[in-house]
């Protein structure tokens, strides 16, 4: 075996693919659940609209992000990709040049429409009108995350079940764990990682985000919206309202004052009436500089780390697998900011 991959979020599935197109042998563990993968709203969306500025390597992780789902949608024969504009509401005029001063920007002038887009949609309050991002849609992860469980079921490559770090056994070149050899153990386990005595002290911060579904038949709201949050519509009159930002709490339960937090936004925004489906919680793998953990532990070095994704897993999971696979098996170099090595004192 060449790989065991612990966890299967946006973060295993790209590292899966990296494998099945090398022809490396895999088997993934993955004990289901809550998960940030499996409660993110799936929006991909190039541009911080907070800042209108452009994460690290953007364009790069975004030219590979899309064909990549292409490519799941015919492996998986379903429907993963639906486009859709994202739509900033100005909140004042000054917003409004910000924007137009961005967007004259090199970098930027690919996705950022220059122009103020006027929305007749008389439920949805805004007065300084929109800015729309260009190239934006939505991944259905759950869809994904749930297909692609099912194909590496059939491929004998998958394990439901909690992970055991304490029963790994590390001998020579290799690593064996429940009676699988292998060459590395990748672990692509988010959150989880706190949990993992290998790679624990890694400043992985985590912040919890928590959505509300929402039912709204007079919405009628094609384009996600963003304000201080998002709402994303699914189809069917449903829309994805959140997210919050909760650097305190470290559990999957959805909370109540998560929930009055997203009303009480979502009454200011909008004025048609609305009924709540249902609420998530997810713990995000984030980090202090903002910048993914890659890279093999440095005294176990059969053992390595595909983490820290963030709110952009959609657009980086693909490149940040690339780069890994690449460094385990060719030993290319990893960029030094998302490298483990920044962190030498915490191992």
């Amino acid at each position: 075996m060449d790989y065991i991959i612990v966890g299967l979020g946006l973060a295993g599935i790209a590292f899966c693919e990296q494998c099945l197109a090398a022809g490396k042998t895999f088997l993934v563990y993955d004990k289901g659940g809550a998960g940030a993968s499996r409660v993110a709203a799936g929006l991909y969306n190039p541009v911080i609209l907070k800042r209108y500025t452009l994460p690290w390597k953007s364009t790069e992780q975004f030219d590979l992000a899309i064909p990549y789902f292409k490519k799941l949608e015919q492996k998986l024969e379903t429907k993963l990709v639906h486009p859709m504009p994202v739509r900033k509401v100005f909140s004042s005029v000054e917003d409004q040049n910000n924007w137009f001063s961005a967007s004259d920007h090199l970098e930027l002038q690919r996705f950022m429409k220059p122009q103020i887009v006027r929305d007749d949609n008389s439920q949805i309050i805004a007065p300084f009108d929109y800015g729309e991002v260009l190239e934006t849609g939505r991944v259905d992860i759950v869809k994904l995350q749930r297909l692609y469980e099912t194909y590496l079921v059939e491929m004998h490559a998958f394990a439901k079940a909690e992970f055991r770090h304490n029963d790994i056994q590390i001998d020579g070149d290799t690593v064996m764990y429940d009676g699988v050899q292998a060459k590395y153990i990748i672990f692509a386990e988010g959150y989880g990682i706190k949990y993992n005595p290998y790679f624990n002290k890694l400043p992985l911060v985590g912040n919890k985000g928590e959505y509300i579904i929402i039912k709204a038949a007079e919405l009628q709201q094609q384009a996600a919206v963003k304000s201080s949050f998002f709402i994303v519509p699914l189809g069917n009159d449903c829309y994805k309202v959140g997210a919050t930002f909760n650097w305190t709490d470290k559990d999957n339960i959805p909370s109540e004052p998560a929930r009055a937090e997203l009303v009480e936004k979502l009454d200011a925004l909008i004025t048609c009436n609305y009924e709540i489906v249902s609420q998530q919680a997810g713990i995000r793998p984030t980090t202090g500089d903002r910048r993914a953990l890659l890279g093999k532990h440095p005294k176990f070095p059969q053992l390595a780390t595909l983490n820290g994704l963030g709110t952009r897993g959609i657009m980086a999971g693909p490149t940040l697998a690339q780069y890994l696979f690449e460094h385990l098996e060719n030993d290319v170099p990893l960029p030094e900011e998302i490298d483990i090595a920044r962190f030498p004192k915490k191992f």
